[in-house]
């Protein structure tokens, strides 16, 4: 993708600093995997141009809609489609564009169709984690240090319906134990807090020990010896048992469940359906069907209303339904 970026309109020293410290921003504008994503769909969208004698970037929308066209062809998502619209939308406005052929009426409408023709329902949508089987998985870690580990992360990311991003990043300053009444857990970064405002997540004790969130952090940091309250929360174990001082890889949480879940006895089936999303689905769900309404989910899972709404729509589809009241 081409880089956005800043001439010093002068030779001064200060006003180089400035405009280094200007690109800077630029760059940070968007998260790196956003940026890696754009550029990927970039090239893709070059090399259709290239092996087909087009303008990638001339006005007019004729261009862009057969790319969409040859993307349905080859079997790609609605969101896949949409998604690299936006990243070839950013790059005209980059190449000094005001109006955009991804905006026109054409490729909206070519869009559409393939919304209509292909459908937008989500596929291989991870399932959300309920309590029965949440409970079944943190019964069956191993009492030592990684068994630990594992009860913790389940229990602590489903009390807080994380991100796994967001739970990887939690350090132990982030904690803060209210007397009496619970744990506050600070989220500092988030997939939907792109300015890093940070926000506080309440977490209540436990009705069983065996199942308290916060019981199970504090054995953690105990057991794994934190002491260092910058530290990152959730750390790897090795197989000496030795802790390392870096975070967790957010790409590893998913693994820790679908093999905390084979120890529960889980079958491959259901196993597969997990992902680094089922915590927090599960969050959002088992709130949804214990009564809780959108604003309390969205304060704990910080999702937006739209999402927390398909939430409540699952966690209704038998409860409000007439499919328990036909007396079979």
């Amino acid at each position: 993708m081409q880089a956005l970026e800043l001439s010093p309109p002068s030779s001064s020293p200060a006003i180089q600093e400035l405009v280094d410290l200007a690109n800077r921003f630029l760059d940070a504008a968007k998260a790196p995997a956003t940026r890696k994503a754009y550029a990927a769909d970039l090239r893709d969208y070059s090399e259709f141009c290239t092996m087909n004698g087009l303008s990638p970037f001339g006005p007019g929308g004729e261009v862009l809609s057969l790319y969409i066209a040859q993307l349905a062809g080859r079997g790609k998502k609605p969101s896949t489609i949409a998604r690299r619209v936006a990243a070839l939308a950013t790059e005209y406005h980059a190449r000094g564009f005001r109006e955009t052929p991804a905006a026109s009426f054409l490729v909206s409408e070519v869009l559409r169709g393939v919304k209509r023709t292909l459908g937008v329902a989500p596929e291989d949508r991870k399932d959300p984690l309920l309590l029965d089987d949440l409970q079944r998985i943190v019964a069956a870690c191993p009492e030592k240090l990684i068994g630990i580990r594992d009860r913790a992360l389940c229990l602590l990311g489903f009390a807080l319906g994380s991100r796994r991003a967001s739970l990887a990043s939690i350090a132990v300053s982030d904690l803060a134990l209210m007397s009496g009444e619970g744990m506050v857990v600070t989220i500092r970064r988030d997939k939907e807090d792109q300015e890093q405002l940070g926000r506080k997540v309440p977490v209540a004790f436990g009705a069983q020990p065996e199942t308290c969130p916060i019981r199970w952090t504090a054995a953690w940091l105990d057991a794994a010896n934190i002491v260092d309250m910058d530290g990152p929360l959730f750390r790897a174990v090795d197989r000496h048992g030795n802790v390392s001082t870096r975070p967790l890889d957010p790409g590893s949480i998913a693994r820790i469940l679908k093999k905390a879940a084979r120890r529960s006895g889980m079958s491959e089936e259901k196993v597969a359906k997990l992902g680094g999303h089922s915590l927090r689905a599960g969050a959002a769900t088992v709130a949804a069907i214990n009564g809780a309404n959108e604003r309390e989910i969205a304060a704990i899972t910080g999702h937006h209303s739209r999402e927390v709404q398909r939430y409540i729509r699952d966690a209704n589809l038998f409860r409000a339904s007439a499919a328990g009241k036909l007396g079979l």
